[in-house]
Parts: structure tokens; sequence; C-alpha cells
């Protein structure tokens, strides 16, 4: 397999680094036969914490099953994804996030935020959904991560509405122009840089280099998005290293340097 042929060649060069995934979707069913074993390939190759973001209730169980057997490396947010908030089942949704976060341990609010990529009909609720759910990350104290798609001018309307000092977080998986991801980072936000990063058509790649490395943490979205050489496989957190080469390509620094100051700009989100 590629993922097996690669994995040497990781191990060689990037063993003494530590990264952190801050966005990994460990308990999707395309890692059900494997999930161990593709863990174990993270951890061999230097990423060391792995962050999972919630969809809806369904997911919690699997979500702290694989918490509980990682406890060390497995780290979870708590949140109602915008593709999920449905008129029919919304209200009982947040009523979820909301006990979640006052009985149990999270590390953000997340993934929440707008989509108007599959279905613009539910925008108001969206809305509606993600700004009650910043409201509950601040009252917390946890930043909160982000996702976005078709939806820029809808996001940042809700997040000027909420602009305070205890607005903080990640833009997740951030695909905008350089206009924009200065907007966000102006509101507490660094930006999820992800598979896309290595994308010919990617676009984001040509204006990275002028974004601070303190305002960028590394994130896979697996098993969604692969780098190139894998685009169009299935993502994994193993791979974090190859989007870190690319960052540092763009940047001109050290693979050690991106290493370093995404790990550490994902602790002060998570404040871990």
């Amino acid at each position: 397999m590629l993922v097996c042929s690669f994995a040497p060649f990781i191990k060689l060069f990037f063993v003494e680094l530590l990264f952190t995934d801050t966005h990994t979707h460990l308990y999707s069913k395309e890692f059900e036969n494997d999930s161990h074993q593709m863990l174990q390939r993270a951890f061999d190759n230097g990423v060391k914490r792995l962050f999972v973001p919630s969809i809806d209730s369904s997911y919690t169980s699997s979500m702290k099953a694989l918490q509980q057997l990682y406890p060390e490396h497995i780290f979870l947010m708590m949140g109602l994804h915008p593709c999920y908030v449905k008129p029919e089942s919304y209200e009982k949704e947040l009523e979820w996030v909301a006990q979640e976060l006052k009985s149990n341990t999270y590390y953000a609010v997340g993934e929440i935020g707008i989509d108007l990529y599959w279905d613009k009909s539910t925008l108001d609720i969206q809305k509606e959904a993600f700004k009650k759910q910043i409201q509950w990350a601040k009252q917390h104290k946890l930043g909160i991560n982000i996702h976005c798609r078709e939806a820029f001018d809808e996001v940042f309307e809700v997040l000027e509405s909420e602009k305070s000092d205890d607005l903080f977080g990640i833009f997740h998986c951030f695909s905008g122009n350089l206009e924009q991801a200065n907007q966000a980072i102006r509101l507490g936000m660094k930006l999820g840089i992800g598979g896309v990063v290595t994308f010919k058509n990617g676009k984001i790649d040509q204006f990275l280099h002028q974004i601070s490395l303190k305002d960028i943490v590394l994130e896979t979205d697996a098993p969604y998005l692969a780098p190139v050489p894998y685009r169009g496989k299935r993502n994994e957190s193993s791979y974090i290293p190859i989007i870190a080469q690319k960052l540092a390509e763009i940047h001109q620094v050290s693979i050690a340097e991106i290493a370093e100051i995404t790990t550490n700009n994902a602790k002060e989100i998570f404040s871990i």
C-alpha cells in the first residue's frame, strides 16, 4: 500500500519532531477496519496530539471511546456541525451540546459554522446555532473550530457580531483569500491549513508566505482532503508532516520550526 511505503520515509526524517493534527475525524467509518494501525502510523510519524471535532450527538459515544483508548493523544471538541442543523432536530441537538459542555471535558466548541454548499434553506437556523455555540464557548472559556463552505460573508457577519477579547479559535480548512485570512486573524482565529495547501489549484499557497506562522495550525480533516501525493485517497493524520513540509517550503524555514510553532499555536488555542 502507498501508506506503508511512505511511512518509513516519514519516520526516518521526522522522528524527532512533534506535530499536532488540530482536526481529524477519527471516528469516521473509513477507519473502522484499521483505526489502531492508522493511529500508530500517526504516532510513529510524530503526530502526538489529535483533536477530534463533533458532528452531532450520534458520534459522541464513539468519540469518547477513542479518547479513553488513547487519553494522552486524543482530545475532543463538542459542537453541532452546520450540515446537521435541521429544522426538526437542531434544538434538541443544541441541548445535547450544552449539556455535554457542562458535564464533560472538551477542548473547543466545534465544528460549528455555516455551510451553504448543501442547503441554503437552513441559513437562518445555521446562524442561530453558530451564534449560540460561540456564546457557550465564551462561557466555558473555550476556543471555537469553524466550518465554512461557500459562506464567508455569513460566517464573518456572525463573528463580527460576537467580536470580543474572549473570542478565539481556528478557522478550519481555510480556503479563502488573503483579505479573508487577515479578517479571520483579526477576529481571533488561527488558520487551519491542511492538504489543500499541496493542491496545484488550492490557491492558498500563493499568499500563505504573507501570513505569520504564529497564525497557522496544521490539520488533516481526515479522512477527507488528503494531500498530494495521496489526493483522492483516504486521508489520515500520519500525513501531517507532508503539510508541514509544504509550509516549510512556502515560508523558507525548517520543518522543525514549522512543527514547533504550529504545535505551540495549537497548545494556545486548546489550553493544553
